[in-house]
């Protein structure tokens, strides 16, 4: 049975966007099945961020969050995976269970904060 999940992973900043999406690909194949070739239902890069504490001397992070659709027997080699990559700092797998998740959040903060940006010009060339 195929459930939906949600995963942040924070990969060393000294990649470029491409080199995180060949791993994403790497990662993501291996959730892939007969029923759902593909897993992969949305994929939000955050791009470069500071770090709340230096993980092995690296105080800045590249952001990518993604949900799939996978079963809980796939999840072991998958992780398995990412950890053996050495460019992956950290990541959080969780089951999405209906709530509101980190990508809508961002996604809904980045909305607001063109609006914000858009009034402020509008403002400044009246």
């Amino acid at each position: 049975m195929s459930r939906q999940y949600e995963i942040v992973y924070i990969f060393d900043s000294a990649l470029d966007e491409g080199q995180v999406d060949e791993r994403l690909a790497k990662f993501h194949a291996l959730l892939q099945t007969p029923e759902h070739p593909e897993p992969v239902t949305a994929t939000n890069h955050w791009g470069k961020r500071t770090l709340a504490y230096p993980i092995g001397r690296k105080e800045t992070g590249y952001y990518v969050v993604v949900q799939f659709d996978a079963a809980a027997d796939q999840l072991p080699e998958f992780e398995r995976a990412i950890k053996l990559d050495e460019s992956v700092l950290r990541h959080l797998v969780v089951l999405n269970e209906g709530v509101t998740t980190a990508a809508a959040v961002a996604a809904e903060r980045d909305e607001r904060d063109r609006d914000r940006e858009r009034d402020r010009d509008a403002e400044s060339d009246a």
